[in-house]
């Protein structure tokens, strides 16, 4: 969900595993920087009308991939159509792009402003979290004085997911996620919400259990012993943890007698993650008494 700042900027992430990343909403914004990484130009621009129905007002846009031809660091301007688009072409340099994205400021002071990334997935999975966390930083102090939204889209690939969620809060910073943990929770919700109203409300210790254990088939109650201060009991923990197998997050150990024994050594990080992040855009807490 939006991350204000102190500046008045929102930072949204809207995620997806399963095509292009919906960046796009409602009505054209009256200016937008647009900058692509798996986009070219001529279809991004053809894609307004096929999502939103119209073209923003004025749009600069930063092409940062090889999907677009053209010379490389040319900026063209295009009057009648409200547009500037500059080509960097590859390989990617975050310096370059920034540099690129300030070029275009200069018109949006003091300006509402919307800055869209088609989809950050080809500089995670290429350049890794710290090409990505150094663009989003350099885009936030050229971005200090603009009444801006940055949205970001993020194809959650099989290549880029482990990076994720080193750069991505999901309580925090995903606004919107489309992915196949979806109907998955929405089945739980139905068939068990009793057990769904825990994982809502203590997904995030269940994910800090599992990742903070050190035994590879753990009880609930040693999986509890692995966090600080926790808000859970052993026992609401258990019931989180039950959610998260049917969920395909981990998996029991079936060769025990007696308490349920989690094994560790099929969590599924990514997917932990997905679950977080759906729970968070979902919105309710679903707080139930321990």
């Amino acid at each position: 969900m939006p991350a204000p700042t102190q500046s008045g900027r929102e930072l949204v992430v809207r995620v997806s595993d399963r095509g292009q990343p919906p960046v796009r909403d409602g009505e054209a914004e009256e200016r937008v920087i647009s900058l692509l990484f798996g986009t070219g130009i001529e279809e991004w621009r053809r894609g307004w009308r096929r999502t939103v129905g119209s073209l923003p007002d004025r749009e600069a846009i930063v092409s940062a991939s090889d999907f677009t031809r053209g010379a490389a660091t040319a900026t063209q301007v295009v009057p009648g159509r409200g547009l500037a688009y500059t080509v960097l072409g590859t390989p990617v340099d975050v310096e370059r792009i920034l540099e690129a994205v300030s070029g275009h400021l200069a018109e949006a002071r003091d300006l509402e402003l919307t800055v869209i990334i088609d989809d950050i997935e080809p500089l995670l999975a290429e350049h890794g979290p710290g090409a990505v966390n150094e663009l989003l930083d350099g885009l936030r102090v050229r971005l200090d004085s603009c009444r801006s939204t940055v949205v970001i889209g993020c194809s959650l690939t099989e290549r880029a997911a482990p990076s994720v969620a080193s750069v991505f809060d999901p309580a925090a910073d995903v606004d919107r996620i489309d992915h196949s943990v979806v109907a998955p929770l929405d089945r739980l919700r139905e068939a068990d919400p009793t057990t769904f109203g825990y994982l809502r409300r203590h997904w995030t210790e269940a994910r800090a259990g599992i990742e903070q254990c050190e035994r590879n088939y753990p009880q609930a109650k040693q999986i509890h012993a692995a966090l600080f201060e926790p808000e859970t009991t052993p026992r609401t923990l258990g019931t989180a943890l039950s959610g998260l197998v049917t969920l395909g997050v981990l998996n029991t150990w079936s060769e025990t007698v007696g308490p349920t024994r989690y094994d560790l050594t099929a969590y599924r990080p990514v997917r932990m993650w997905a679950v977080g992040a759906t729970l968070a855009v979902d919105g309710d807490d679903g707080s139930l008494d321990d």
